[in-house]
């Protein structure tokens, strides 16, 4: 037994007598309808399903390459790039980015210094943007330099917006690497789309973005950013805008519907919203990340609708989820591509929200999720599955283990099942096969275990074992939830179940 656990008071073991006894009853019962059903879940199917489960893993990661690129190199000096820190280089680095892409592909190099880029960067086909060490982008905060829009998913709903800072669609072969520092400069613009009256700008842009996911109005319909879409490049409105100026953030990296990618070994500090978001991607590795804190909404990692997708020694410290894996949100995203076949491991997160996180935005579905070997330094959760009633959609076949977290400000391992933004609708998430081993955790404020769906559709089977975890105010929350097994949990340094 760890030295750090420290025992259990009086009112504790009260309050455990009490557990055992709902959690007999609940148990029993569960097991009972199981049984009748013939398909009884029992500890010892369970670790059978969890054996077989991690067996799996060489077998996604096999499919999980890496783009190579021809040994060529293109400097974007060599293109009009002064490293001054005060030129604008959007334009050099696209250049070389463009005749990179037409000759076959290769590297093309932002070598040491410091580089203005007031607009972003499009990667094409077999191109590796390399940020060498030593040298620093910062990205222009004139809302004006991101047009013409490009096609993105905003929280889960596709629409028309600036563009990200680097941003890359329908290309194959490509990769952001190096050890170099790209800076979003949030302060300067973005952040500010997030407080006062860009704040309530926002909001408005975020309610009528909604009702067009809702409604699930043809894409190009859904104009935002500056409010001109100028899809056939002949300088007039498609029809579709209205020109007006609009408040929704671009993200610092997203690729949308790409394959064979690689993003490796860069600093991303100061991101306007999120800052690592692959959307329908396949083939994805991500890998030894150094991710700064933003603005609000800075989540590090997100995968959406994303398949066969790797993510290993990165460290991230956001405001916002460190990792989280999407899906799409509400009617936009029921009949687009799930998440699935994603492995995440020897990270370090540090959040001001969610250390590791499926949601909210889930509802194409996710599946196939791995997660081992990784530290959660500090959350207010450290591992949460969040949706609303308007999400719909499933979440199934979770393997999470070897997990040692620091301290949790409110849950270590929740169900959320009424996050935020709920508009009404009665489409409840479906949630099964969660199987979770060998988590440490020092200490939590709020409530070890949150596992509490909705009347209509309950959580079904979820497998615990090996829990330690030191102070905690409450332990257990369950309800309206089937086959929750539960299998050596230590808390305060005793074994509350065995």
């Amino acid at each position: 037994m760890s030295t750090r656990l420290q025992n259990n008071s009086v009112e504790r073991m009260k309050t455990y007598k009490l557990f055992l006894w709902f959690l007999t009853l609940t148990v029993t019962a569960t097991l009972s309808s199981c049984s009748e059903n013939g398909n009884q879940f029992n500890k010892e199917f369970a670790e059978v399903v969890v054996e077989k489960a991690w067996e799996k893993v060489p077998d996604v990661l096999s499919r999980i390459v890496p783009p190579e690129f021809p040994e060529v190199e293109y400097n974007i000096l060599d293109y009009g790039a002064i490293p001054d820190g005060v030129t604008d280089c959007s334009a050099a680095i696209n250049n070389a980015v463009k005749r990179c892409s037409q000759k076959g592909g290769g590297k093309v190099i932002i070598p040491s210094g410091q580089y203005l880029s007031n607009g972003p960067i499009h990667l094409l086909s077999n191109v590796n943007l390399h940020i060498s060490k030593g040298a620093y982008i910062r990205f222009g905060t004139d809302p004006n330099f991101y047009t013409p829009l490009v096609l993105v998913r905003w929280e889960g709903t596709l629409c028309y917006n600036y563009s990200p800072l680097i941003y890359a669609f329908k290309q194959e072969n490509i990769a952001v690497t190096g050890n170099g520092i790209i800076d979003g400069q949030t302060q300067g613009t973005w952040a500010k789309w997030k407080r006062g009256n860009d704040g309530k700008n926002q909001k408005a842009d975020k309610k009528i973005l909604r009702q067009f996911g809702n409604d699930v109005t043809p894409a190009e319909t859904r104009v935002f950013g500056n409010g001109l879409l100028d899809l056939n490049n002949d300088g007039e409105d498609d029809g579709h805008g209205e020109g007006k100026l609009h408040y929704l953030r671009p993200t610092t990296i997203e690729f949308m519907d790409c394959e064979n990618i690689l993003i490796e070994g860069v600093t991303l500090r100061n991101s306007p919203f999120w800052n690592v978001h692959p959307v329908f991607c396949r083939n994805v590795t991500i890998r030894n990340l150094n991710i700064e804190k933003g603005t609000t909404n800075d989540d590090g990692l997100d995968p959406d609708s994303c398949t066969d997708v790797l993510i290993e020694n990165c460290t991230i410290n956001t405001n916002d989820d460190a990792i989280a894996i999407k899906a799409g949100r509400d009617q936009d995203a029921w009949d687009r591509p799930p998440a699935q076949n994603i492995i995440i491991r020897n990270c370090n997160l540090n959040s001001g929200v969610n250390g590791f996180c499926i949601g909210s935005e889930m509802s194409g579905g996710v599946r196939n999720v791995f997660v081992y070997d990784n530290n959660i330094l500090q959350a207010k959760r450290g591992i949460n599955f969040k949706c609303n009633l308007d999400r719909g959609g499933q979440v199934e076949n979770i393997y999470i283990k070897n997990i040692n977290v620091g301290i949790c400000t409110s849950e270590l391992f929740i169900f959320r099942m009424d996050y935020h933004g709920y508009r009404g609708n009665d489409y409840p998430t479906k949630f099964n096969d969660f199987y979770v081993t060998d988590i440490y955790c020092e200490s939590i404020e709020g409530t070890a275990f949150k596992i509490v769906g909705v009347e209509a559709e309950h959580i079904k089977r979820v497998y615990l074992k090996n829990f330690e975890i030191g102070n905690t105010k409450e332990d257990f929350q369950i309800q309206f939830a089937d086959d929750i097994l539960l299998n050596n949990i230590v808390i305060g340094g005793k074994i509350w179940v065995q």
